[in-house]
């Protein structure tokens, strides 16, 4: 797994939007990438699949599905019998939250990091047009990138496993922008919480309305297949 003569890090690869563009930044910045993506027995295991069809479009070296099933601790409507709300995007944190989800995943992207020899990872977490979840938060980040010096061996030999997240202060336009720019296939990602049984995007979760009014307000086409239009 160890990598040698080059510049490597590890994408946290969800199949949404988010991380395929941040995995996109990482590419034209000229890394080689190990992806890694977590099978935590996600409602909306769909996007899996596109995250394999993602790490393929950015020729990852590898990618690993991890499982990890957070159904066993359950507490959000990802993991759980509760229903994804689909009245619109409110304010709080919202039940379709996984709770401490970032945190157990950058854990392990920083775990996979240090065995690969990569000196950075890359999130796309976004602080503008986000659902309110507290680990998408600068503040976050920050101090993540703090822990991760102090934890690990890369760390205190001098040389801490950075952490990227270059979407933080997009709005989601802008991050459709920067994926046409890049010339990533935004049809290849996945951003539904709540499928419907034919393999459609709800259309009306508060990620579907996100995802969506991105491409509206960006002005360029969505080739989102909506069972109901946002």
């Amino acid at each position: 797994m160890v990598a040698h003569n080059g510049k490597f890090a590890v994408v946290l690869l969800s199949g949404g939007l988010d991380s395929m563009v941040a995995g996109g930044l990482a590419r034209e910045a000229g890394y080689r990438l190990f992806a890694l993506s977590i099978d935590y027995n996600q409602r909306h295991r769909l996007e899996l699949q596109a995250a394999g069809r993602v790490a393929s479009a950015l020729n990852a070296i590898s990618h690993i599905v991890l499982p990890l099933d957070l159904t066993a601790f359950g507490g959000s409507a990802l993991t759980a019998d509760i229903a994804v709300p689909k009245g619109g995007v409110g304010t709080g944190i919202p039940v379709t939250y996984v709770p401490a989800r970032n945190t157990i995943f950058l854990s392990l992207t920083l775990g996979l990091a240090e065995v690969a020899g990569a000196n950075d990872v890359f999130i796309g977490v976004n602080a503008l047009d986000y659902s309110g979840y507290p680990d998408c938060r600068p503040e976050f980040i920050d101090a993540f990138q703090k822990m991760a010096a102090l934890a690990t061996k890369a760390g205190v030999e001098g040389n801490p496993v950075r952490i990227n997240a270059p979407l933080q202060h997009m709005s989601k336009a802008d991050i459709v922008r920067e994926a046409y720019r890049l010339g990533l296939d935004t049809g290849l990602s996945w951003s539904c919480y709540d499928p419907t049984p034919d393999g459609r995007h709800c259309g009306l979760c508060d990620s579907c309305r996100l995802r969506s009014k991105g491409f509206v307000e960006a002005g360029l086409p969505d080739p989102t297949d909506y069972a109901v239009k946002p």
